[in-house]
């Protein structure tokens, strides 16, 4: 099993943000005999994401992410 983001044109030339997740389909002997994929139009999440990142990158005081080790492993400008 596998996932793939890429990029998908329609037909009306409106850009998609797809993720794909594609796996092999076997015969009784193990032999591949195709693939079984299912695709999902992640178009609006990834733009949500970018505005989230914008806004903490804007922000106006020190915000930062810390591991399960306690280690310090994104922050914004103000945080530096």
């Amino acid at each position: 099993t596998a996932n793939f983001e890429f990029p998908l044109m329609t037909k009306a030339g409106v850009r998609l943000d797809v993720l794909l997740n594609a796996t092999t389909r076997r015969d009784e002997q193990g032999n591949v005999i195709g693939v079984v994929g299912i695709g999902q139009d992640i178009t609006g999440r990834l733009a949500q994401e970018r505005e989230y990142t914008r806004l903490i990158d804007l922000a106006n005081a020190p915000i930062f992410g810390v591991d399960t080790l306690g280690r310090v492993n994104v922050w914004n400008q103000c945080a530096m």
